[in-house]
């Protein structure tokens, strides 16, 4: 049995959720906006006091590989609906800078020209400057957890922070492993 399969969502007050039986794709609607994902035929979703649960009839390997992410997929896109996903990267580097240009954003990451990336729908950008550390942050949050994550990979692959002096856009929180250079090889 899937531990993470089995566990019920817990559904606020002010989220709806349907199910489209003939196509198996669960609707979820919140005070932030709504949310559609198709989920696999073999399972079932059930409503009831306040919690949705997901079922599986069977014990086929692709049934059971599915159960746990159906859960989680709902689990996050209720999530979403109610509070929203966000992710912070940090630009750090001199003469590394990022501002806002109307709802896109432009980074200056040392290159010839600057480099323009565009909000899609659904995805807010925003940029905060903390003066005492000297560094920028970008911050991207939305409804959709993936298509957040996807835009801030998107972002931290415009200058991936480099192993020597970590310069770069990192997430927050990211460990980069720095290697020693040439000086440290030439002392040995």
């Amino acid at each position: 049995m899937s531990r993470i399969g089995i566990r019920p969502i817990e559904v606020p007050g002010n989220v709806t959720i349907s199910v489209d039986e003939a196509t198996n794709v669960v609707s979820i609607a919140g005070p932030k906006g709504t949310l559609l994902q198709p989920i696999s035929r073999l399972l079932s979703v059930k409503q009831e006091d306040g919690k949705v649960q997901i079922e599986r009839p069977n014990n086929l390997r692709e049934a059971r590989s599915q159960h746990g992410l159906a859960r989680t997929l709902l689990a996050n896109m209720v999530e979403g609906v109610t509070k929203g996903h966000s992710k912070q990267l940090d630009v750090i580097g001199v003469g590394y800078r990022a501002t806002m240009e109307g709802k896109n954003l432009l980074l200056n990451m040392g290159y010839s020209h600057p480099v323009r990336v565009a909000a899609p729908e659904g995805i807010t950008l925003e940029v905060k400057a903390d003066d005492k550390a000297r560094t920028q942050s970008i911050i991207v949050s939305g409804i959709d957890k993936a298509l957040v994550g996807q835009v801030a990979a998107d972002i931290r692959k415009v200058r991936k922070p480099e192993p020597y002096k970590g310069k770069g856009i990192r997430y927050q929180g990211e460990v980069i492993k720095l290697k020693a250079g040439k000086r440290a090889s030439a002392k040995k």
